[in-house]
């Protein structure tokens, strides 16, 4: 379904972040619990692109059968970092052929493995030169839907690593906005505060599209350790890290620390009337049923 469509249909999303497994066991571990998230009927659900592409393929297989095997409505990420334009819309070309409706457009990571990559070389050097490449796809009318692909980007309450400069930061996100987006999707946080106030500057910007909150709750020590490698400038709360900090001995109860923290930060989203809640799973939906429970929902209807 295409994205406007979705939120024409769902006065609030929740979607959930899947990542393509890198071994057969771990693809086959991952539909065995598909039917978990299925059965929280979310509005749609994301798959990672791997820095550089590295899971290109991976990523178009994991789509393509959760399109075909699934109730689940697959919106694949794809990046500019280390990509030629013909290999883009080559991508494009094989998503639309596959009736995928959406697409969330990012400018990635570089590859790990090739640390002195030249990004000079590359054919998009921003997110915003694949909203446009992707934009122009869909006026050539090669997408069955004629609207073509529906679009996200990224959007950061925290700031983005790469521009200190808030108020240009703002204006790079307009860019994308103005350029073709349908809606912008954020990077996780875990201080509420963070993201209203980037909601206001939004507003303030006469940024006007939804915007959804990303939540990861963290179920490990060794998960929040990860995170903070990932997402750099992610700021975790004192009150936050007392409570896991508290408990790292335990991990039974570092992980309902977690989840009661990302529980709280969801209700206090929805009272606030957040248009969408996007979860990072990392393909597991142990942690995401915990909050659907405590939130007493049994699904995303529930919780509307």
């Amino acid at each position: 379904m295409h994205i406007r469509d979705i939120f024409q249909q769902d006065s609030t999303t929740f979607s959930f972040e899947f990542f393509p497994p890198r071994t057969d066991p771990g693809w086959e571990a991952l539909f065995t619990r598909i039917s978990d998230f299925e059965a929280l009927g979310p509005s749609f659900v994301s798959v990672t692109y791997g820095a550089g592409g590295t899971t290109r393929q991976q990523t178009h297989d994991m789509v393509v059968r959760l399109h075909r095997e699934t109730k689940l409505d697959p919106v694949p990420h794809l990046t500019c970092v280390c990509h030629t334009r013909d290999e883009i819309e080559h991508i494009l070309n094989r998503y639309a052929e596959a009736q995928i409706s959406n697409i969330l457009a990012l400018h990635g990571d570089p590859p790990l493995d090739r640390p002195d990559y030249d990004r000079s070389k590359d054919d998009f050097r921003y997110a915003i030169d694949l909203v446009k490449t992707i934009c122009a796809f869909n006026e050539r009318g090669a997408h069955s839907d004629p609207r073509g692909f529906g679009i996200g980007v990224a959007g950061f309450p925290e700031g983005h690593p790469a521009t200190p400069q808030r108020l240009t930061e703002m204006d790079h996100l307009k860019a994308k906005v103005e350029a073709g987006a349908d809606y912008v999707c954020t990077q996780m946080f875990f201080d509420n505060h963070e993201f209203y106030d980037w909601r206001e500057r939004c507003e303030l910007a006469g940024i006007n599209l939804p915007l959804i909150a990303g939540i990861m709750p963290i179920t490990s020590v060794k998960n929040m350790q990860r995170m903070a490698e990932l997402a750099a400038g992610t700021r975790f709360p004192a009150r936050l890290l007392k409570g896991i900090y508290r408990r790292q001995d335990d991990p039974a109860a570092v992980l309902q620390f977690g989840v009661l923290w990302a529980t709280e930060q969801c209700r206090d989203l929805l009272d606030t009337g957040v248009r969408g809640i996007h979860f990072y799973t990392l393909n597991r939906s142990d942690a995401t049923r915990q909050i659907y429970q405590t939130l007493g929902a049994k699904d995303s209807a529930a919780l509307r």
